[in-house]
C-alpha cells in the first residue's frame, strides 16, 4: 500500500514503535496520507531528509527476516522553534496522534518543546468537530491519564475544559517485540536494512500485530486494524506486566547468571525451556485467571497456556535475536515494588498462588546487581523498593525470595 488516503497522522518519537507500529500500520492500510513525525535526534532526522522520507523496519517472522520499505513521512526536529511550529499546526488538523516515547518521564519537560506543550498548544487551535485520538505507547498503566493531566497543566486554566474535549487519551497494550539495532557486529551476523542510507542502525520488529488499546469514545475508532479496542484493558495490562514482560524478565536474568548471548540460547540449556513454561502457565497464569476469571477467554486455563506458549516461542525466536542484555538490562527497575517480578509475586501471595520461579528470578536479578554492587538480598532487594512499603508484605516477599534461591534449579548457578 502506500500513504494515499486522507486521514493524518502524528507520530512522536520516531523508534521502533513509532516507526514500525503507528507509521507502518498506517501505511499498510493505504487510508493514511504522508504522516508527520517529530523527533529530537538530528541524525536520524537528517537522514530521514536525505532519503526523501523513507525508511526501513525489518520484520522478524518465524522463518526468516523481511524488510520493509515505508514512505515518504515528513519529518520535523521538535528542538527548532520553526519546525516545532510545524508540528504544533500538524497536532491541530490531525485524526490521530501517537506517542511513543521512551517513557511517560519524557511527556513533561522543561524545554519549550516539551511533548505537552506540543500537544497543548496544538489542542488550543483546534477547530475540528472530532477529537483527536491520542495513542499513549510508553508501557505504563496510567500513560493516558498522565498524558492528559500534563497537557492540561500547559494551557491556560481558562481553556482547559475546552482542550480537554478536543482530544481522547488512549491507552495501549503493545505485546510487540522490537528493537533498535546499533551494533555493526550484529547489524552484518543479522543482514538488516538501516533505518536510512545515511544512518548505522537498524529497526527490527517481530510480525506480531494484535495490539490492544483502550476505547477512543463513541463515534472515534482508530483507522488501523491491527488495533483492537477493548472495554477494560486493566486484565490485559496485567498479562502484559505479570505474564509477558515478567517471563521475558526471568529468562533474561536466568540467561545473564548462565552467561547466555541470546534468549534464544536457553533452548540449548536442559530444562531452561520447561522451567519458563512451567512458570508462565502454573505461576504467573493460576494467579492472572484468579484475579480476572470470566474476563476474558484468555483468563482460562486453555487460553493462558496457548498465550504462554505463543509468547515463549515468539520470545525465543532466533530471527528476532533479542538478546539476554536487552532481557536483564535494568535489574533495579524490574526487581521494583510494584513490577513485574516482585509484583507478580505480591499477587501470588494476595490471591494464594506459590510463585517460586519467579521468585528465583529475583534471586538471579540480585545476582546480576552483585555485579556492581555488595549487600545481602534482603538489603539489594529493599534498595529497589519504595521506603513506605508495607512492612509485613515485604517480609512475606523477602522469605519467597529466599525459598526461591533455596530451591534453584543446579542448572542455574546463583552462588
Amino acid at each position: 500500500m502506500a500513504f494515499s488516503g486522507s486521514r493524518r497522522l502524528v507520530g512522536l518519537g520516531f523508534g521502533a514503535i513509532g516507526s514500525g507500529l503507528f507509521v507502518y500500520e498506517a501505511h499498510r492500510t493505504g487510508d493514511y496520507a504522508p504522516p508527520l513525525v517529530v523527533d529530537v535526534r538530528a541524525d536520524l532526522v537528517a537522514g530521514l531528509r536525505a532519503d526523501d522520507g523513507h525508511f526501513r523496519i525489518n520484520i522478524a517472522r518465524s522463518d526468516r527476516v523481511d524488510v520493509a520499505e515505508v514512505g515518504p513521512v515528513t519529518v520535523t526536529d521538535s528542538t527548532v522553534p520553526a519546525e516545532a511550529e510545524l508540528a504544533i499546526e500538524a497536532i491541530s488538523g490531525a485524526d490521530e496522534f501517537a506517542s511513543a516515547l521512551p517513557s511517560v518521564a519524557f511527556y513533561q519537560t522543561d524545554g519549550p518543546n516539551s511533548p505537552h506543550r506540543l500537544l497543548g498548544e496544538g489542542l488550543r487551535r483546534r477547530t475540528r468537530t472530532t477529537p483527536l485520538i491520542v495513542f499513549c505507547a510508553e508501557n505504563h498503566r496510567s500513560a493516558a491519564e498522565l498524558l492528559e493531566a500534563a497537557v492540561l497543566e500547559a494551557v491556560p486554566a481558562e481553556e482547559r475544559h475546552a482542550v480537554a474535549a478536543r482530544a481522547s487519551y488512549v491507552d495501549t497494550v503493545i505485546g510487540k517485540m522490537s528493537g533498535l539495532i546499533t551494533d555493526p557486529e550484529e547489524l552484518s551476523q543479522l543482514g538488516l536494512a538501516t533505518v536510512t542510507s545515511a544512518l548505522d542502525s537498524a529497526f527490527l520488529v517481530e510480525e506480531f500485530d494484535r495490539i490492544l488499546v483502550s476505547r477512543a469514545g463513541e463515534g472515534l475508532h482508530p483507522g488501523m486494524p491491527v488495533l483492537s479496542e477493548v472495554d477494560d484493558l486493566a486484565p490485559f495490562e496485567d498479562a502484559k506486566l505479570l505474564g509477558h514482560n515478567a517471563t521475558h524478565a526471568l529468562a533474561g536474568f536466568l540467561g545473564a547468571v548462565l552467561g547466555l548471548t541470546l534468549v534464544a540460547d536457553l533452548r540449548e540449556v536442559d530444562g531452561a525451556m520447561d522451567f519458563l513454561r512451567a512458570a508462565f502457565i502454573e505461576e504467573s497464569g493460576a494467579t492472572l485467571r484468579r484475579r480476572w476469571a470470566g474476563a476474558d477467554e484468555l483468563f482460562t486455563e486453555a487460553g493462558y497456556a496457548a498465550f504462554a506458549d505463543d509468547l515463549l516461542e515468539r520470545m525465543l525466536n532466533p530471527y528476532l535475536a533479542d538478546t539476554i542484555e536487552r532481557a536483564a538490562r535494568d535489574p533495579r527497575r524490574k526487581l521494583g515494588w510494584e513490577d513485574r517480578l516482585v509484583g507478580l509475586i505480591r499477587l501470588g501471595l494476595a490471591k494464594g498462588v506459590p510463585t517460586p520461579r519467579y521468585a528465583m528470578g529475583v534471586a538471579a536479578g540480585l545476582e546480576i546487581l552483585r555485579r556492581d554492587e555488595s549487600g545481602t538480598d534482603e538489603g539489594l532487594l529493599r534498595s529497589c523498593w519504595p521506603g513506605d512499603v508495607p512492612p509485613a508484605e515485604a517480609e512475606l516477599v523477602l522469605a519467597a525470595v529466599a525459598e526461591g534461591r533455596e530451591r534453584s534449579p543446579e542448572w542455574l548457578p546463583t552462588d
